[in-house]
């Protein structure tokens, strides 16, 4: 299927690797120039001559997205280079857990910080492009513990469960100008970042990692946790022309 994304230009952030790495990949199979962002420029530049080397077109800037300056200049970047921006995927940030009963609240302004308010910054700042052309999409990235918090992810949850809110009340508001906003909610995914979530836990039982994923995967209906690309072909459709008439909806992935 042609998803319509050759000479589109889309911005991925938190591209450097796991979710937001494999958005890009499928974004630039698909054909659109992408310009992906982070912090960590080794990983950023390893996922664009990753993109190249397969005949796609990519570059990259690094920034910290959790404050305006940095959201902008990701914005201004895309535009300097390549003219214009029409799909935004926003992916970054990784928030820091505990438990809710010690829990420093700080850890829940970081998380908003850098996933909440920066993916609304980020949309605040490309939708007046998109208007120009009618036409445009935003995709956000947000755990499944938007919707199911417990003692020890209220941190994810909180930031997760914003961008569900924001998603729809951005979407009512333009809707009507050719720009869809959808979520993609993963739930257990096979990156480095459950790896990085359950080696403390490995370690104190004696187990492999692996081992651990895998069983919790087993634990689905699913029977298995969800693959990274997975979740980049869904953002790539929902990104597309062939995507015309889903408006602020949270699409589930979680097996």
């Amino acid at each position: 299927m042609d998803l319509g994304l050759k000479n589109k230009i889309s911005i991925v952030t938190g591209a450097s690797r796991g979710i937001g790495r494999e958005c890009a990949i499928e974004l630039a199979k698909e054909g659109s120039t992408v310009l992906i962002t982070a912090r960590n420029e080794e990983l950023l530049s390893k996922t664009v001559s990753g993109i190249e080397k397969e005949g796609g077109n990519a570059d990259f800037v690094s920034a910290d997205l959790s404050n305006h300056q940095g959201c902008k200049s990701v914005v201004d970047t895309c535009i300097e280079k390549f003219g214009s921006v029409d799909i935004l995927v926003n992916c970054a940030g990784a928030a820091k857990g505990g438990d809710i009963l010690d829990l420093d609240v700080s850890l829940i302004d970081d998380a908003l910080g850098l996933k909440s308010y920066g993916y609304l910054r980020l949309a605040q700042m490309v939708i007046p492009y998109m208007k120009k052309k009618k036409w445009g999409r935003i995709v956000n990235v947000a755990g499944g513990a938007g919707t199911s918090p417990t003692r020890r992810n209220i941190t994810t949850s909180l930031a997760n469960i914003t961008i569900l809110n924001m998603t729809r009340a951005i979407s009512d508001a333009v809707a009507g100008e050719g720009i869809l906003i959808n979520t993609v909610c993963p739930g257990m995914t096979n990156t480095q970042r459950a790896r990085d979530i359950y080696e403390p836990r490995a370690r104190k039982e004696g187990r492999d990692v692996e081992g651990i994923l895998s069983e919790l995967g087993s634990s689905l209906p699913a029977g298995r946790i969800c693959e990274p690309e997975e979740v980049g072909s869904v953002v790539a459709f929902l990104a597309s022309e062939k995507c015309s008439y889903v408006f602020g909806s949270s699409i589930y992935m979680d097996g």
